[in-house]
């Protein structure tokens, strides 16, 4: 039986990973075996966190929103804020509402007015 030399295809395959797997430590960079396990951990923890990283966000902004509309005014708070803001149909995303009321504070205080008045009338 002639001798079959597979190295150029299985070398390649194992490049790829290695090359993935460079700033990892100790033999999860030089193993092939535990490299290919860490490879697969590494994209399973990274798919994880960008939704991780999404919730985060959205807590930090109403955390901030909620900051501001409890600053001066007693007995109002997050929750009334936003069931406000959609019952007066206007529409800004909490993104948006944080950086206001990070940046400028009289803006958001004007909005925040304007839910006010809105409501007695």
């Amino acid at each position: 039986m002639t001798r079959v030399k597979r190295g150029y295809i299985a070398r390649k395959r194992r490049k790829k990973i290695r090359l993935f797997a460079s700033t990892f430590i100790g033999t999860q960079s030089r193993l092939t075996r535990t490299t290919t396990q860490q490879r697969i951990r590494a994209l399973v923890s990274s798919h994880r966190d960008r939704n991780r990283k999404k919730r985060d966000f959205r807590c930090l902004w109403i955390t901030r929103i909620n900051a501001v509309t409890r600053e001066d005014r007693i007995s109002y708070s997050y929750n009334r804020f936003i069931h406000n803001l959609y019952k007066r149909k206007l529409l800004l995303n909490r993104k948006i509402l944080s950086q206001i009321a990070l940046s400028n504070n009289n803006c958001f205080d004007v909005i925040f007015n304007r839910i006010i008045n809105q409501k007695s009338n």
